[in-house]
């Protein structure tokens, strides 16, 4: 029984928005094409066509499809379409030449795919046919392959309508527009819109580098030091520092290392030994062990005999100057 996409039940269609526009997505917001993408497509029968099924692996469907695609029709370049339902992808392909007269073109076959705007069942034939061409989408009862037929007009109509199914033509009018695919434009476009992202990141980035740049000129040119107290500071540190210099300088330390070496001198000539030379508020003693002849302090060493003998013999004598 020969239909048309319009007389589809009411209850049973899902509602088309007619001769719809598509509307740019997010990368092609970000490649800078908005302005020039196309919103309506016209359609396009591709003489080429080809269409089947493989299982459904969600996050990969366009390189699935695109892999089977390219497998079927020998070439890396082709545009693709495709509809997800029962756990498998319904496609259809042409190769990228085949579009050369009509670019901006979409297949209504597309809409006939499961689950688009234009599918009723899988026992009904789908019809599209344009300047004395026609296509033909079914499922094989027996086996559940999904065929397409696509030839002369006269050759494909008559063996559709000899089939033993329901058939319907579809109406480009009020099918959604379902786009083709191509996997390398969609990679340029991606490589377009990371490079467009990176230049403006960059000039973004420099914009703010130089207005902090400009913040910190003026908010150095304009900012009042107080270096009084800086100044005081540094002022007395170098008192301070010339004060310590020169009470080093007065220091006595060579006038006693000059006296150790004089009771060394001598004490070395009346084979003496000195064990203690200390400096105490300003006051000398010393203390020296010397042989017992010297226990009056007679000799070169001058200075206060102390009671006993030392274990060696000798005397210990203290002094004070």
């Amino acid at each position: 029984m020969p239909l048309t996409s319009e007389d589809r039940p009411l209850a049973a269609r899902e509602p088309t928005p007619g001769a719809s526009r598509l509307k740019p997505g997010i990368v092609d917001k970000l490649a800078g094409e908005a302005g020039s993408f196309r919103a309506t497509l016209s359609p396009y029968l591709p003489m080429e066509m080809i269409g089947g099924s493989i299982p459904h692996i969600p996050g990969v469907e366009d390189e699935s499809v695109w892999n089977a695609a390219s497998q079927a029709l020998g070439t890396e370049r082709v545009h693709f379409c495709y509809a997800a339902d029962d756990k498998k992808l319904w496609y259809l392909a042409c190769p990228s030449s085949a579009l050369a007269s009509s670019p901006d073109s979409w297949c209504p076959l597309a809409a006939a795919l499961p689950g688009n705007s234009e599918y009723w069942d899988r026992e009904t034939v789908y019809l599209y046919e344009q300047e004395g061409i026609a296509s033909a989408l079914r499922w094989d009862p027996e086996t559940g392959r999904m065929q397409v037929f696509l030839g002369a007009a006269r050759t494909i109509l008559p063996r559709v309508q000899s089939m033993d199914a329901n058939f319907v033509t579809v109406n480009p009018a009020v099918a959604t527009i379902i786009p083709w695919k191509n996997r390398a434009l969609m990679t340029e476009k991606l490589s377009r819109a990371a490079a467009r992202m990176l230049l403006f990141t960059g000039l973004a980035v420099n914009a703010l580098a130089i207005a902090i740049l400009i913040f910190q000129f003026f908010a150095v040119g304009f900012v009042q030091r107080n270096l009084d107290d800086v100044q005081a500071k540094t002022q007395k540190a170098s008192e301070d520092l010339m004060i310590t210099a020169y009470k080093a300088m007065q220091s006595d330390t060579i006038r006693h290392m000059v006296r150790v070496q004089e009771l060394l001198d001598n004490l070395r000539r009346i084979d003496g030994t000195l064990v203690r030379y200390e400096v105490k508020g300003g006051k000398v003693e010393w203390e020296a062990l010397v042989p017992a002849a010297y226990q009056q302090g007679a000799g070169p060493v001058k200075g206060a005999v102390q009671p006993g003998l030392e274990k060696d013999g000798r005397v210990r004598i203290k002094g004070n100057n």
